[in-house]
């Protein structure tokens, strides 16, 4: 009865809050004819069918999985648990250990049955929000000794429609007050949540069967891993056009982070990437074309966020971000523009550099080959051109450069490099040893195809370490996983993303399935999954691992281990890891950027673990005045140190962090992870020396 009150209300333009039902808008939408068709249901039964008997979990769809969907669902719909009350998860909870009943018989209907009412409920909480503002901010108080949890995940359900009433209050308030921190006055903060609640409005009465179906179907596709996902007619389009002529972006990989976008990673030499404005976890708030008025997106579905930012080639889009180095409850943004166009090989090509670096009172050269990515023309391959481009062709041509130029080590630079082509990961790796195994990979069958180099030779025998950060992935841990295991080169960084698994797209009547239908094994019988590859020194890492990488991905498939195959392991490296870990230690330990980038680590670790934030204007100042000023003390200890001139005040929108991509050579010399990284080869090149000293006398 409450279920079919709440739609009808709704559908009227009535709002059900505390009991009372209260005037809105007429809404254009009619919520309870969002109903699934014929065609939904023919694709849920081929997606069931596909998951059970093709994914590489291959997981029975029975009770325990019925109840994961079950939470799934309710966690995809509402995130922060800010818009179903305690009442309505009793009243789904009959649907607990039969959503699997219902997907195999191709009843769809309890999933929109839900949905329904989620949109009801979101509907309910954008006009009480306008309605709060339309009282304007003196009716709000910010002096008052509430609080509010930030990250709501895993918080009680509000129990009935007047606590939820409470809690949108009490949201409402954080909202202001972040907007009030990051320099908005009242107009501005009433005109911004205004345009941001009405586009939700908007947004929300636009909602088709396609988009409820679309969730409902992803919340299984989910409980089996994060890569697997269903897509619609029209996002498989959007997924197949991936840089067409006629339609451009800004190469940057988001995802969807409650109400915001993200910015997963950074496509090599991309207008984002070469921009040096922005960052991993930087969150997008607003999308503007050109000079047109900024939109704020904050709510909107990745999907049409995307459609924002695309746009023909040469054209500008700017970009209202978030840094992802401000402080929980600091919404200050930086603006950023681009000029949309596609990403040329040539610009992604791996490219060559020489350190200078003094070493125990001599000068030494040593070689850098940045690798942006495993990339190969195919279409000249294809048409038999002898001088197509490839990853290891083009490293196979800096190696030789860099030994006419006289260097005595090499690093290979894979920071940020998300993959690409695994036949190019494998050739790579056969530069590097005389034949034999580079990786495994097992199928759902559990049958393993083990890839080989077959050629003779190596194009570098000295001194080799790989650098490696948090957005090394898939290809790229590939590849140092097998330096790694065959001791060819010492792996430098921070532990790798942890993407090892392969997806295949598979076509449905309705929409296309994309499916995990095998994983990575390094030579070592080692997954890569999820672990990623753990470097053999490790340095400190700007980037939070809980928010980005394989591991903080829900549901992730686990890493686990299979037999190993035969391969030749030099063993010299490991027996120089502790004395060279001595070294590093002792030239890091008051290296002004390493010191600084410890501490600021630790700060953003004490702030992020603070998800409780005061709704008094005062305190809330007060607490991000602390936050700035321990900040500015850390970055003028690390100026000082460094002879730079100290900052009388924090600089607002710091640029991030940049290594790879579009450098210029000082760049790359001022990069002390990098400088490092060659120090480190130099002690192999010393306490070789030694070592062969020692044998001599």
């Amino acid at each position: 009865m409450r279920t079919r009150l709440i739609n009808a209300l709704a559908g009227a333009g009535l709002l059900l809050l505390g009991g009372l039902a209260t005037a809105a808008e007429p809404l254009p939408l009619d919520i309870d004819n969002l109903k699934p068709t014929r065609e939904h249901t023919i694709a849920s039964l081929n997606t069931v069918e596909l998951l059970r008997r093709h994914h590489y979990n291959r997981i029975r769809l029975d009770d325990a999985l019925s109840s994961e969907i079950f939470d799934t669902y309710l966690q995809l719909l509402d995130p922060q648990r800010s818009l179903f009350s305690a009442w309505d998860i009793r009243e789904f909870e009959v649907n607990r250990y039969h959503m699997d009943d219902h997907l195999l018989a191709g009843n769809l209907e309890p999933g929109f049955s839900i949905h329904r009412r989620q949109l009801a409920r979101a509907i309910q909480r954008s006009n009480f929000m306008l309605a709060q503002l339309d009282k304007g901010l003196q009716k709000i108080n910010l002096d008052s000794d509430q609080n509010i949890e930030t990250n709501r995940e895993k918080s009680a359900w509000a129990e009935d429609d007047d606590a939820l009433q409470l809690l949108w209050r009490l949201q409402l308030k954080d909202e202001i007050l972040r907007l009030k921190l990051a320099g908005r006055d009242s107009d501005a903060i009433i005109d911004t949540l205004g345009k941001r609640y009405r586009n939700q409005q908007l947004r929300l009465n636009q909602t088709r069967s396609e988009d409820m179906f679309q969730n409902y179907i992803n919340a299984l596709a989910q409980v089996y891993d994060p890569h697997t996902q269903y897509m619609s007619p029209e996002l498989a389009e959007n997924f197949d056009i991936n840089m067409s002529l006629s339609l451009e972006g800004i190469g940057a990989v988001l995802q969807s982070d409650n109400e915001f976008t993200r910015i997963v990673r950074l496509v090599p030499a991309g207008p984002a990437e070469r921009s040096q404005q922005l960052s991993p976890a930087d969150r997008i708030a607003g999308v503007a074309q050109g000079n047109e008025e900024m939109v704020d997106v904050v709510g909107w579905r990745l999907d049409e966020v995307v459609k924002m930012i695309r746009g023909p080639k040469g054209s500008r889009v700017r970009l209202e971000v978030i840094p992802a180095s401000n402080p929980p409850s600091d919404m200050s943004t930086r603006e950023v523009v681009l000029t949309r166009e596609a990403v040329k090989l040539e610009d992604q090509a791996a490219r060559s550099h020489i350190l200078e670096l003094e070493h125990e009172g001599q000068s030494n050269r040593v070689g850098v080959i940045e690798v942006p990515g495993f990339y190969m023309d195919f279409k000249a391959y294809r048409r038999g051109d002898p001088d197509y481009r490839s990853t290891t062709r083009d490293v196979r041509r800096l190696l030789g450069e860099l030994r006419d130029d006289g260097v005595t080590a090499v690093v290979l630079d894979l920071r940020n490099n998300g993959g690409g082509s695994l036949q190019e990961a494998t050739e790579l790796t056969g530069l590097f040893i005389d034949r034999g195994p580079t990786v495994l990979v097992r199928d759902s069958q559990g049958q393993i195809q083990i890839m080989d180099d077959t050629r003779s030779g190596i194009a570098w025998e000295g001194p080799m370490a790989v650098l490696v950060n948090r957005l090394s992935a898939s290809a790229s841990e590939i590849f140092a996983g097998a330096m790694q295991d065959y001791g060819r080169a010492l792996i430098i960084g921070e532990p790798t993303f942890g993407k090892g698994t392969v997806q295949s797209v598979q076509p449905l009547n309705h929409g296309e399935l994309k499916l995990t239908l095998a994983k990575f094994y390094r030579i070592s019988g080692q997954s890569t999954q999820n672990r990623g590859v753990l470097p053999d020194i490790q340095f400190p890492s700007r980037l939070d691992t809980a928010e980005i990488g394989e591991s903080s991905l829900p549901r992730a498939l686990p890493w686990d281990s299979i037999a190993p195959v035969s391969y030749r392991h030099d063993r010299q490296l490991r027996s120089l890891l502790g004395a060279l870990q001595e070294r590093h230690e002792h030239r890091t330990a008051s290296h002004p950027d390493f010191v600084y980038t410890r501490a600021r680590n630790d700060l953003e670790r004490e702030m992020r673990d603070m998800t409780l934030l005061p709704l008094n204007e005062a305190r809330r100042r007060t607490q991000q005045q602390d936050y700035e000023s321990r900040l500015l003390v850390l970055e003028n200890q690390r100026r000082q140190a460094l002879g730079e001139t100290p900052l009388s005040k924090l600089e607002r929108n710091e640029q991030p962090l940049s290594h790879g991509g579009s450098r210029t050579a000082e760049e790359i010399a001022k990069d002390p992870f990098l400088a490092e990284t060659g120090k480190i080869l130099l002690d192999v090149l010393r306490l070789n020396l030694d070592e062969q000293l020692a044998k001599a006398s």
